[in-house]
């Protein structure tokens, strides 16, 4: 087998905690409005934000739906789904994404694998999300911005993973053959699946459930020094 000589690494809830963030700019956002989130708890809200977020997300992905779309109707199909006013969506939508950037941290052990990992192979991060927001986290992680050797923002590639031009292109800046890249990720769909499709070696990251899919190309892993004792 080949070996690796270029390391990948997704951002979102992969080497950033973007689900303790979201849900603690959800609580901010609940206290800032009161009355709109009056009788529900903190559970409930950050559960049917995510159901309703998560197939906005896959649309825009699949291009089916644009990320104006995604903006406008994340906050009002959750205020609707809590039955309170729709009309308070576009404030509510500003302050949250105001306190989402406060919250961002990296995951527990993630720091200090990255470090290891970087300084003993070319690193890159390939991310999805919006590129403003992307961009804002690797500024605000400048550790990460100055170890790697590409920073891929898939919605400035013009697709999202796992659609097969973003790792075409994210092989072409690591310049390795695709079987010498290990991507490491937290998302069955837009990371295994897609880093099989391009051909290359995949560490998924499942720190919160088991996995309950196999990774014919590669290994699961729960804490990060499972990772480095694979890699390091």
């Amino acid at each position: 087998m080949p070996p690796i000589r270029f390391v990948y690494f997704d951002l979102d809830d992969t080497l950033l905690d973007h689900r303790h963030a979201e849900r603690a700019a959800l609580g901010d956002v609940m206290n800032d409005f009161p009355t709109i989130f009056a009788g529900h708890d903190l559970d409930t809200v950050h559960d049917t934000y995510h159901h309703i977020n998560k197939p906005l997300w896959q649309a825009y992905a699949q291009a089916t739906i644009d990320k104006a779309t995604v903006k406008q109707q994340r906050f009002h199909r959750l205020l609707n789904a809590l039955d309170a006013d729709t009309e308070q969506a576009s404030a509510v939508h500003a302050r949250y994404l105001q306190r989402y950037g406060a919250h961002w941290q990296y995951m527990p052990g993630a720091q200090q694998a990255f470090t290891q990992i970087a300084n003993q192979y070319g690193v890159g991060i390939l991310t999805n999300g919006f590129s403003e927001t992307q961009q804002r986290k690797m500024n605000q992680f400048p550790m990460l911005q100055d170890a790697a050797a590409s920073v891929i923002i898939c919605e400035d590639v013009g697709h999202l993973k796992p659609h097969p031009a973003v790792f075409t292109h994210a092989t072409m800046q690591a310049r390795v053959d695709p079987n010498e890249i290990l991507y490491v990720g937290d998302s069955y769909t837009s990371d295994v699946q897609g880093s099989a499709q391009a051909g290359w070696k995949m560490a998924w990251y499942t720190p919160r459930t088991a996995p309950d899919k196999p990774v014919a190309h590669g290994f699961a892993f729960s804490d990060w020094s499972d990772l480095l004792r694979r890699v390091a």
